[in-house]
């Protein structure tokens, strides 16, 4: 798998001709309606990369997942994420935009764009836009599209920078309109299936067997990301997907801590906990009390 440190390099190799600017490089549908990054072959690099585009053939993968050849929609790559576009067909106009993550260097974007959670989504969650969100992502990347072909100065990467942090702005807005949507469609399918999987492992005595579950078990056997399945509990239910597994501990402990005769420890490696003192702690931070002190008073 090889690893680009240049657009160029990744260009050259992809058969185009070298970009206008060396740290950002923007190809529209006439450039793309047929095309392979790279050489035929997975690949990371040193730069993000979004993406408009609805595919009719090919192989598009990011993360581990395939991308889905009947849907439109926007994806976002980080550096050193792995990517693989091998004969990809397009069916509609579309951009790949590529960013160095040098050229943000000294902008606040710099910091910024690394809080997008959606910059860690897989394929299948990608965003799909509306007409309307489409024709917004179109302008502002048109905008940038008039700075990038003009002749550059000391303005230039600052108005640049400005339509891509609008980009990214929007999008966090549309994911939102998109999570809002499915909850209402689904009626909470992922919190539900997510409750149903965390009570299976607590009844199948997972917890002892193989300690606390983390987050990105639970994503996988959801299905998704584990950033994406937290912006969506975080939405349907106001709480990460931490929280909800931290929920489901103190509640689970609080039965234990009633029903049985084991001592404080005990209980807490029964829950997975390794170090009974966090587990006390977690106890005290959700209910305000520690688990003795909760064993006592309701006893008593």
């Amino acid at each position: 798998m090889k690893h680009y440190k240049t657009l160029t390099e990744l260009h050259l190799d992809s058969g185009f001709p070298a970009p206008e600017h060396p740290m950002l490089s923007l190809l529209t549908c006439s450039e793309l309606s047929v095309c392979s990054w790279g050489q035929n072959q997975k690949f990371t690099g040193d730069f993000y990369m979004i993406a408009i585009k609805k595919i009719k053939a090919g192989n598009f993968l990011y993360g581990k997942t395939r991308y889905d050849h009947d849907n439109g929609s926007m994806s976002f790559v980080k550096p050193r994420q792995v990517v693989e576009v091998t004969d990809v067909e397009l069916t509609e106009k579309a951009f790949v935009m590529f960013i160095h993550e040098d050229y943000l260097v000294g902008h606040p974007l710099y910091s910024q764009i690394k809080k997008y959670a959606y910059f860690e989504y897989e394929t299948n969650e990608a965003l799909h836009l509306s007409p309307a969100e489409e024709n917004i992502i179109w302008e502002l990347y048109n905008k940038i599209g008039l700075e990038y072909k003009a002749n550059q100065d000391e303005f230039s990467r600052e108005i640049i920078l400005s339509h891509l942090d609008s980009i990214l702005k929007y999008a966090e807005r549309f994911y939102k309109r998109q999570f809002l949507n499915r909850s209402n469609n689904l009626s909470g399918t992922t919190i539900k299936k997510f409750h149903e999987l965390l009570d299976r492992y607590v009844e199948q005595g997972q917890l002892q067997a193989l300690g606390l579950p983390s987050v990105h078990y639970l994503a996988e056997q959801l299905n998704l990301s584990p950033r994406y399945l937290s912006d969506v509990l975080k939405l349907e239910t106001g709480k990460t997907a931490l929280e909800h597994i931290h929920l489901l501990l103190v509640d689970e402990a609080k039965n234990r801590l009633l029903s049985s005769d084991d001592n404080i420890a005990g209980i807490a490696y029964q829950l997975g906990f390794e170090n009974p003192p966090y587990f006390s702690r977690l106890f005290k931070k959700m209910v305000g009390i520690t688990p003795l002190q909760y064993k006592e008073q309701h006893l008593n």
